[in-house]
């Protein structure tokens, strides 16, 4: 598997519309869960009263809770090889209360799959504001996934017919376009995700169709470039404090490369260390660059001066500290409004820390970016906005543009994504 490009996707859309079960008979169809299984879990799913409805849904929902709720909750990893490619497959919740999980997981992804559903009604629903699909194709885009492809599921409900298969697309073109995706770019495809039609066999009940199945339209993607020319930046996952060996701090290289005796500052605390060594999975490697999974060991740098959140960088390139910045900000869920002052909780790359939305400064089209209110009073669920952020303590993040992996964020409380933002410009930044 590993001879082949890697790519991260994830597969999103509204709850209800089929993500689950596609994913799972595709997996069945390209042999990489056996028929008994799959059967197993059809006479699970019969025990619930649910009839044999949820069995490939099963293959990724296999958390106890969700089987119950029928539901996807967790992000769930499978892999799976085309012939091109080999891919780690991100089933995202399309359910409300999961979308941190959708967030956490469109930041990893390389590219995705937006299901919609031709049943009567189901797509309106889903691409109406409010609508999953529509949330979900918003923070992809906005979360810097460039690259997607929608599949059109249960068209065995729709007797496999053209006229059906078109209207769905003319939905889903709309969607696409608003969002600010190139339709040219992004191929719709017919697909029944419980018969299997069009994953990765043609289907004989839609002898119209002339374009790929999924599986050979996950070969068009391609293999986004490892930002290795860029500055170093390595957000710290967690620090380990070995016996014999000093602080060792882990985390991915989200840009740059760096080697042994390489000086490296810490911020936001400015701390000037140099690399002793760097090992991956126990195996001690000379350099390691964007992509790579590490753990490091620093030599005069003390476990108080490090910590999760921080951002590790080189002297001559230090990584932006911001007292105050200004995003872009959707907001994806509140039971009210929300006014300059709200302070939820920022998860940017690894850091989390409490901040205060301090200033509104326009309404904008989120799928334009017109301005469309300069000062809105309040915000509310499905705005899209340009505001200015202030952590409760200086915080290591970088402008979305220089360092997308760095310049994304999302804001919770209370349990919830309230929003999710990309960082404009840092108006003020904290030197140390």
């Amino acid at each position: 598997m590993a001879d082949k490009p890697h790519l991260n996707l994830i597969v999103t859309g509204h709850i209800d519309n089929g993500k689950s079960t596609t994913m799972g008979h595709f997996l069945m169809d390209l042999g990489l869960i056996d028929e008994r299984t799959i059967a197993q879990h059809a006479a699970e799913s019969e025990k619930t009263g649910k009839g044999d409805t949820f069995k490939y849904a099963w293959v990724m929902d296999n958390i106890k809770d969700e089987r119950e709720r029928g539901i996807t909750i967790d992000l769930a990893f499978q892999k799976f090889e085309t012939p091109k490619y080999f891919f780690t497959l991100i089933d995202a919740p399309g359910h409300r209360d999961f979308i941190k999980n959708m967030i956490t997981g469109a930041s990893e992804a390389d590219c995705a799959v937006l299901v919609l559903s031709a049943k009567e009604g189901e797509t309106d629903t889903a691409i109406a504001p409010g609508g999953q699909a529509r949330e979900h194709a918003f923070l992809l885009k906005t979360l810097g996934v460039g690259q997607l492809i929608v599949v059109i599921n249960k068209m065995d409900a729709a007797d496999y017919k053209e006229d059906v298969f078109k209207a769905a697309k003319d939905k889903a073109e709309k969607l696409v376009k608003s969002v600010g995706y190139k339709l040219e770019n992004v191929p719709i495809i017919p697909i029944s995700g419980w018969k299997g039609d069009n994953l990765v066999k043609p289907s004989a009940n839609m002898s119209w169709w002339k374009g790929k199945t999924m599986l050979l339209a996950f070969d068009d993607f391609a293999v986004p470039e490892k930002p290795v020319g860029k500055s170093l930046r390595v957000p710290v996952q967690d620090v380990y404090s070995i016996t014999g060996v000093g602080t060792v701090p882990v985390g991915r290289v989200e840009t740059g490369k760096m080697k042994a005796n390489d000086k490296v500052i810490i911020m936001p605390s400015g701390v000037i260390g140099e690399i002793k060594s760097i090992e991956t999975h126990h195996t001690q490697m000379p350099s390691a660059e964007a992509g790579d999974n590490i753990g490091f060991n620093l030599r005069g740098v003390e476990k108080k001066d490090i910590k999760r959140g921080d951002v590790l960088g080189t002297p001559d390139s230090p990584p932006k500290v911001a007292k105050e910045f200004k995003a872009q900000i959707i907001v994806i869920h509140h039971p009210t409004a929300i006014a300059p002052g709200y302070t939820p909780v920022m998860h940017a790359h690894t850091a989390q820390v409490a901040a205060t939305l301090t200033e509104f400064e326009a309404k904008i089209n989120p799928a334009t970016g017109a301005v469309e209110e300069q000062n809105p009073k309040f915000l509310k669920v499905g705005d899209s906005a340009i505001v200015k952020i202030r952590p409760v303590r200086p915080t290591c993040i970088e402008t979305f543009k220089d360092f997308p992996e760095l310049g994304r964020f999302a804001l919770r409380d209370m349990g919830a994504t309230i929003a999710a933002g990309v960082v404009k410009e840092i108006t003020e930044e904290h030197k140390p």
